[in-house]
């Protein structure tokens, strides 16, 4: 579970040698018809940071080097397009982040359900959500783990390192919350939040309870394969097919405090399946690229698919349109979020810098990681860019 780091400081000093851009302009004709989202995604990959989306010329004030940089695709499935809304999207936490411990809390659901999941991808996603956030709130909320009001965020993932389909969520859980009364705040253990047996008990029985009502009111799909689950008693087979395999919920060891968190964030909230960093080469029809063995010490190594193979497993991971895949729950939910995250800086005396430092070098890390620090001149290293005339492009972006 998880995903191998995009890419690390070194890899991203230097243009990857292959990228997926590269493989679905050579081979996308493969694929054959393809929904209308699936084809704007693959022409948004290929178009990113080329001619054909407009720029504008730049040239340096010191030795007058010129060069055209390229307008982004603004693809959220795209490798190229996503260390700046990262950049972004954590600068808006920054005052949401409190000085307390956080853990990481994963939920993921039985691999029998896959199939089901992607005929039904948003409601079954949103489900997802509901199940695990109930269940965080409900068992931290009982007297006898925590007795508090947690504040978290869910961030959806729907691959696992072979790019099949695997999804789950991860959550960033304060380690601690609110008490009833809200004037008091209750810290968990130093290593310990809640118990994963509880969690992921809690977590099956609402998340298969969702299903169920979801038949009941003919919310879901089926085809193909599928379509005997049309019928009640297949579809309750299948329930209780998932009942005998295990529920993985399980919490990740706990942040050593704010900075480290800001400092995670910056490399995980805006992974897509598979970056540029992680791909080796295509040689003899196959892509080739770095995965990590969590069967064996997490050791990285390489493996292989085809070409048609490679390109329908990333396509497995486009997301509906308008799908919201990181969510705020707890008192970071969005309706209480301002109020509660004043009462709560309030009581742990959270000072309004406490993070800065942190924050400043997170920021360093991600203006190197997405290529931010681009006015500096590559010729002379002293002088500036400046953009001097527009290129205008065939399409708009966006």
């Amino acid at each position: 579970m998880g995903t191998l780091d995009d890419c690390t400081i070194e890899d991203v000093s230097k243009k990857p040698q292959l990228e997926i851009a590269d493989i679905f302009k050579e081979y996308r004709h493969l694929l054959g018809p393809l929904p209308l989202s699936h084809h704007k995604v693959i022409q948004d990959i290929i178009n990113c940071r080329t001619s054909v989306l407009g720029g504008h010329v730049l040239q340096c004030d010191n030795c007058g080097h010129v060069e055209n940089s390229y307008n982004s695709c603004r693809n959220r499935h795209c490798p190229k397009c996503q260390y700046l809304k990262q950049l972004k999207w954590i600068m808006a936490r920054e005052e949401e982040i409190l000085p307390c411990n956080y853990f990481h809390v994963v939920f993921t659901v039985p691999c029998v359900l896959n199939q089901l999941i992607l005929q039904n991808k948003v409601l079954i996603y949103n489900l997802l959500f509901k199940a695990a956030a109930e269940t965080l709130k409900e068992v931290a909320a009982n007297p006898n783990n925590l007795g508090a009001e947690i504040g978290f965020f869910g961030i959806l993932h729907t691959w696992g390192q072979n790019l099949m389909d695997h999804p789950h969520i991860h959550f960033i859980v304060t380690g601690g919350g609110l008490n009833k009364e809200q004037n008091e705040w209750i810290s968990c253990r130093e290593d310990y939040l809640l118990p994963v047996k509880i969690l992921s008990q809690v977590f099956k029985g609402k998340f298969l309870d969702y299903l169920e009502q979801a038949f009941d009111n003919n919310q879901l799909e089926f085809w193909g394969e599928l379509e005997k689950y049309k019928n009640r008693n297949k579809f309750k087979s299948l329930l209780i097919k998932t009942t005998k395999t295990d529920w993985v919920v399980y919490t990740k060891k706990p942040f050593g405090g704010p900075e480290q968190v800001i400092k995670y964030l910056g490399k995980y909230t805006h992974r897509i399946a598979i970056s540029n960093y992680r791909l080796v080469k295509i040689e003899n029809n196959k892509v080739f690229f770095k995965y990590k063995d969590y069967s064996d010490n997490n050791k990285i190594k390489t493996m292989s698919l085809d070409i048609l193979e490679f390109m329908r497993r990333f396509l497995l991971h486009v997301l509906p349109k308008k799908f919201v895949r990181i969510r705020h729950f707890g008192f970071l939910g969005n309706r209480s979020k301002k109020e509660k995250l004043k009462i709560c800086k309030i009581i742990l005396n959270a000072k309004e810098n406490r993070v800065c430092e942190g924050i400043e070098n997170s920021k360093n890390i991600l203006q190197k990681i997405a290529d931010l620090n681009i006015t500096i001149c590559p010729t002379c290293k002293k002088g500036t860019l400046n953009k001097t005339s527009i290129i205008e492009g065939l399409l708009k972006t966006g």
